[in-house]
């Protein structure tokens, strides 16, 4: 019998998609048990935006999170998704930095680390990837995908081929936009298997309303494994429900090794941690919502929210269109990159800063000046001359890996926050969101701590 097995979003992706990551570990803990039964290949619960959700909205310590859940969890392998160089934030850290912090991950209980670069610049990936292999965990290296006149199943066999050379336990096609169409699916998932002999998983998302017909073409084709959520925080933004695909694959002759009872359960556990966050407002109906749309301008559906919130914040909801429509010309001008966090994001702004100002690229971000230099890495395709001298006139272009051009940056982040810092994983977290985690390591240490009056910023991760 066929083979396929699970792997359950819904303590990391499934409750990033739906609620911003605001799902405290108090509604987690009392399931995990049950979840380490149902028989799922891994949970995959922490990456992402869970840190930086943990001390900017939920006054907890990521590193102790994870701990508690490892604690529950003996038999489940947990997972969690790391940016390569970006590791959690958006920009590149030094390789000590990176090094350390995959040591840390897999010291506190990560078994499985879910490597991607937002560019998939393999360089970015390089560090990460021995560090991983280093500390005895699973280096799982993720291709973004994407379309665009460059993004072929050649491109995609190429670099798969490229990350098993670098030393990838398993592969990931990890499809953040919900754009994987079932014959692709199909046609790449065959290609990566004759080509590379390493376990090959799908993630995808039900954005744009094709997500489960991808996942049985992709079974059909040999995936290894694919990634769903809990139905109580399935579909839309979010990945297809687990017990309806599993149902289904189950009727299709695959075998699931899914225990269907323990997962009833842990949806009896979530449907009503869903429902407060409904009656909160936390949980916006709109994000359940089909939007086919992301097919036409392969934009993910987080992105999709966030432009529109940004235009209604000032009044040009009836600039959406234009905007969206901006957005794959910004895109194509950019090299085609993967519309995955920090690009997303990036991309997203420039659209809205052209429409707006009426004029395109007289407004750029600093942060696409600097990807034009190459300091993100190397772009898809060739940017443009006439872009880079309307972007950045004759500044100089980087070709080397952008981290070489980073000192070590950990003696100073354990000197600036000696004060509050009791232990590595603490330096760690002053490392990624200094502003964030001085604040909270401040309350933790100092009951009259004044935490300092800061502007509210809201970053949707699309990843």
């Amino acid at each position: 019998m066929k083979k396929i097995q699970f792997t359950e979003t819904v303590l990391r992706d499934g409750q990033q998609s739906l609620i911003a990551t605001r799902m405290p570990t108090s509604d987690m803990l009392p399931i995990l048990k049950t979840m380490d039964q149902a028989g799922y290949h891994a949970l995959e619960m922490w990456g992402g935006a869970t840190f930086d959700a943990c001390l900017r909205f939920l006054n907890e310590d990521p590193w102790e999170r994870l701990r508690a859940i490892r604690k529950e969890v003996k038999n489940t392998k947990l997972q969690m998704l790391l940016r390569g160089q970006n590791l959690l934030g958006y920009k590149n850290y030094a390789d000590d930095v990176v090094a350390d912090f995959v040591t840390k991950s897999v010291e506190n209980g990560i078994d499985i680390l879910r490597l991607f670069d937002a560019l998939n610049d393999v360089r970015n990936l390089e560090t990460a990837i021995r560090a991983t292999k280093a500390a005895g965990g699973h280096c799982q290296t993720a291709i973004s995908y994407t379309t665009s006149q460059i993004h072929t199943v050649d491109y995609f066999v190429d670099l798969a081929n490229k990350m098993a050379n670098l030393g990838a336990d398993s592969i990931c096609i990890k499809d953040m936009a919900g754009v994987l169409t079932p014959q692709t699916g199909y046609e790449l998932v065959s290609r990566i298997k004759d080509a590379v002999d390493l376990p090959l998983e799908v993630h995808t998302h039900a954005t744009s309303g094709i997500a489960e017909m991808t996942y049985l073409k992709v079974a059909e084709a040999g995936a290894d494994i694919i990634d769903t959520a809990i139905s109580s925080f399935a579909g839309g933004t979010s990945q297809p429900a687990t017990e309806s695909v599993a149902i289904a694959l189950e009727d299709c002759g695959f075998a699931t090794g899914l225990d269907l009872q323990k997962v009833a359960e842990i949806a009896e556990h979530f449907n009503p941690v869903r429902d407060r966050f409904r009656e909160e407002g936390l949980l916006n109906p709109k994000v359940k919502d089909i939007e086919p749309k992301t097919l036409i301008y392969q934009v993910p559906g987080g992105m999709l929210s966030n432009l529109l919130s940004q235009l209604t914040e000032q009044g040009l909801q009836d600039k959406y269109e234009e905007v969206l429509a901006e957005v794959p010309k910004v895109r194509a001008d950019l090299g085609y990159p993967p519309l995955v966090t920090p690009l997303s994001q990036m991309v997203g702004t420039q659209a809205l800063m052209n429409v707006i100002s009426g004029e395109r690229y007289k407004l750029v971000p600093s942060e696409i000046k600097d990807y034009v230099k190459g300091l993100y890495g190397q772009s898809p395709a060739p940017i443009t001359d006439e872009i880079k001298e309307t972007i950045i006139g004759d500044a100089e272009v980087i070709t080397v890996r952008p981290a070489d051009l980073l000192a070590p940056q950990l003696p100073a982040f354990r000197e600036e926050i000696a004060e509050y810092a009791q232990s590595e994983e603490d330096v760690l977290m002053y490392a990624l969101f200094p502003q964030q985690a001085q604040d909270f390591l401040g309350r933790r240490e100092d009951p009259f701590y004044d935490v300092p009056v800061q502007t509210v910023s809201v970053r949707i991760a699309v990843d």
